[in-house]
């Protein structure tokens, strides 16, 4: 774990055929298969090649670029071919072809067979490890495969992209063999690879010089091929990691914490000798201080003290600072929507508390990779609302106006990450709920593709549509808790098992920095206040000097889809949500809005014609919003008519949309609950209805007056104060994808997010 912060734009350094180029924070190193049963004695590297010489010898040059890599603060993957212990992933012919010939002397055993190290090439046996000296650190990423190249049946490619990965660095064994192959897999699929000659071995010393000479071919045929001291010594100047553990000397006084509470600064600090303790008592300050100004932000509060265990705890299982994992002493909160073994989950419903008995899958991964976790979250009751004034524990306010609501239904979440309370906070979303609070309390809300982190554990609101939002200060940060908490579980129905194909990555020239977006047309914007119009209008103009490309769309089935959550029968499943009979016994414990909104729902009487029409409905807003996708192109399918491609219309890579239309003040949101609640999802309501992922980003700020008086100028007041003035609210956008794109849709706010940092 490290921080790159100081790293510059670009980096260079001496390579076949010419000088290789890369920017190093979308630069991986990818490890080859140094597992010891290619390496090793006994092993099926011996019985393939017989020589493990230089295989052997390749260890130290490629422990030499890994720490590189690991103090620059780079990402790390690790490959591991192997097969499951069935052999169901293994071709006959990998089995076979081998041992079947003739003159066959050397191939006495096949995969799966019993060696010295366990079952050749089976997952899970000591052989099929890496070497000791290559064991990855806590965050790297390990990719088992159950072929020669690392893309093949593997989630790599998902992996790269949704790091925001463009060049590659490679290393390992065999040279022949499955490193050349992967780098080729890799050439095709967009990626810019070199190759290190010092780091990578082979059984054969022969074939290893034209297999080098092969990938550097014709200026580049395949990519390039460097030297390891070139690539150290351009990555030594941006070294940040302390000293070896043997030849650390303990600071003298404790480090002081700076207060900054973004991943990569906390990391920074840490590995600088920064005590997780000290900083768990600077926030259980920080939070009992922001309690005075606003005291509904949170349900349930870990004490002081339980947090000064926690971070003692987190100090013993990671004593080394060179193997922290990427979220070692990140403070966290969780919205009590969602189970954590033990503590009463409310939902802002005391009559539904209930105490689980095993926690959240998401939660259990945050812990693992060394957060802490700091309480749990108000949120609007049984998380029905986009406001944030619709719980029993009291209305969180928004971070820069107390006036002004907070959003919900995750309004203690986007409160406490906007109030520099925590890091990052583990919220939902089914209607907008992770998306419109975060806008109003100038945050990042991502809500990635449904299913690819699992539900399971999540109070549902609307089960089918629901999903694990993350509350975030940056796009970098939700990548990070993205990609720890991102997993398939069996035991959630909604589970993703397969993504659509993935598009090439762009690596060079424009399109590296290019995309294209659709906007909702005029008459759809005029749910906008016109400060709102205004700054759309500004985000548009930006997001076009950027490199966007502004394309027409569809609007219908957007706008159609979210008619259809609540004007349908799909909000019915709010009903389905509850137990049995529940709502005749409880109605007297539910929040008046939310009464009147499910007595509503059941006066209806809707009937099970009218649901399947509405799910039918939905079936064809979702093909019809998803075509004007550029990956949902019918070009994209194995299977399409050639003739189709002289009628494809232009796509969009995002779709981009104000996050809500206005910004309301608590005050107008309790005179007309339901009304101001239904316009502040007017461009949520159908992410979750399409299957879209979704990320709202902060795109400027605005003054309170140009809001209440709808003037298209007004002079701004200063800030004043670390949570923002009075005279100034935030305005967000959401960037939208179809399903499967989170990666691509999470570039695009990166690249705006940077920008809007840079014009502030």
């Amino acid at each position: 774990m490290s921080s790159n912060e100081s790293l510059p734009p670009c980096l260079s350094f001496d390579a076949k055929p010419y000088a290789f180029t890369f920017p190093p924070r979308q630069c991986a190193l990818l490890v080859i298969d140094m597992q010891r049963d290619f390496i090793c004695p006994g092993g099926f590297g011996e019985i393939q090649g017989g020589n493990l010489e230089s295989v052997k010898a390749s260890i130290a040059p490629t422990r030499e670029l890994l720490d590189a890599f690991r103090q620059a603060g780079l990402a790390v993957i690790h490959t591991r071919e192997g097969h499951v212990p069935d052999l169901s992933d293994c071709p006959s012919s990998k089995l076979i072809r081998q041992a079947a010939s003739p003159v066959n002397s050397q191939h006495l055993k096949v995969i799966g067979d019993v060696g010295k190290m366990g079952r050749l090439l089976v997952r899970g046996n000591y052989g099929h490890d890496l070497v000791d000296e290559l064991q990855p650190l806590p965050g790297e990423v390990v990719i088992d495969k159950p072929g020669k190249g690392a893309f093949w049946s593997t989630d790599l490619m998902h992996k790269l992209k949704a790091r925001g990965i463009t060049h590659l660095v490679v290393c390992g064994v065999t040279t022949e063999c499955c490193f050349s192959t992967t780098i080729r897999e890799a050439n095709d699929r967009g990626f810019e690879c070199c190759g290190i000659a010092d780091a990578t071995a082979g059984y054969n010393a022969s074939f290893k010089a034209p297999t080098l000479d092969m990938i550097s071919w014709s200026e580049g045929l395949f990519g390039f091929i460097g030297s390891l001291q070139s690539v150290v010594e351009v990555l030594r100047p941006y070294s940040n990691l302390p000293l070896r553990k043997d030849t650390m000397t303990p600071p003298h006084t404790p480090q002081a914490w700076d207060g900054l509470l973004d991943i990569s600064s906390l990391q920074t600090s840490y590995q600088a000798g920064l005590s997780p303790v000290t900083v768990m008592d600077g926030l259980s300050e920080r939070i009992k201080n922001y309690q005075k100004k606003d005291p509904a932000v949170w349900i349930r509060l870990v004490s002081k003290d339980e947090l000064q265990r926690s971070a003692t705890d987190l100090i013993k299982r990671f004593p080394d600072r060179n193997s922290l994992p990427p979220l070692y002493g990140i403070p966290f909160s969780v919205k009590d929507s969602i189970d954590i073994a033990g503590i009463p989950t409310t939902t802002a419903c005391p009559a539904l508390t209930h105490i689980p008995s095993r926690s959240a899958p998401s939660y259990e991964r945050l812990l693992e990779q060394g957060a802490i976790f700091v309480g749990k979250t108000n949120l609007d009751q049984l998380a029905t609302g986009l406001s944030g004034c619709r719980s029993p524990y009291g209305i969180p306010r928004s971070v820069y106006n107390p006036e002004y609501v907070s959003g919900g239904s995750s309004s203690g979440n986007c409160v406490s990450v906007g109030a520099n309370l925590v890091c990052f906070s583990l919220a939902t979303d089914t209607a907008g709920s992770g998306r419109v609070p975060a806008g109003f309390n100038g945050v990042v809300g991502y809500k990635p593709t449904r299913g690819i982190i699992s539900a399971r554990g999540v109070t549902p609101a609307c089960l089918s549509l629901d999903c694990v939002a993350l509350i975030t200060r940056t796009v970098s940060d939700a990548r990070t808790v993205w990609q720890i908490c991102e997993g398939y579980d069996e035991e959630d129905r909604y589970a993703r098992v397969a993504f659509p194909p993935i598009k090439p990555v762009h690596a060079l020239g424009s399109r590296s920095q290019s995309f294209s977006f659709g906007i909702p047309p005029a008459e759809a914007l005029t749910a906008c206040s016109p400060i709102y119009r205004r700054k759309f209008n500004e985000t548009v103009k930006l997001l076009q000097s950027l490199g966007g490309t502004l394309r027409s769309t569809d609007w219908a089935p957007f706008d159609s889809a979210g008619r259809l959550l609540y004007d349908g029968t799909l909000v019915s499943e709010r009903l389905a949500s509850l137990p049995d009979g529940w709502l005749d016994k409880n109605k007297e414990h539910l929040h008046p809005v939310i009464r009147e909104i499910f007595e509503k729902v059941v006066a209806r009487q809707s009937t099970a014609v009218e649901a399947y029409r509405d799910m039918q409905a939905k079936a064809l807003y979702t093909r019809q919003a998803t075509s004007q996708f550029g990956s949902h192109t019918p070009s994209s399918s194995l299977l399409f008519s050639p003739s189709l491609l002289t009628t494809l219309t232009p796509t969009i890579d995002v779709l981009v949309v104000p996050t809500a239309p206005t910004h309301p003040t608590v005050k107008a949101v309790l005179a007309d609950p339901i009304a101001l609640n239904s316009l502040l999802g007017t461009f949520t309501h159908f992410g979750n209805v399409l299957d879209l992922n979704a990320i709202a980003v902060p795109a400027g700020r605005y003054s309170t007056r140009e809001l209440e008086s709808g003037m298209a100028e007004v002079e701004s007041k200063p800030r004043n104060g670390p949570a923002g003035a009075e005279s100034e609210l935030p305005f967000s956008i959401t960037f939208l994808g179809a399903a499967g794109t989170d990666a691509e849709v999470l570039w695009v706010a990166e690249l705006f997010e940077r920008a809007v940092v840079e014009s502030l």
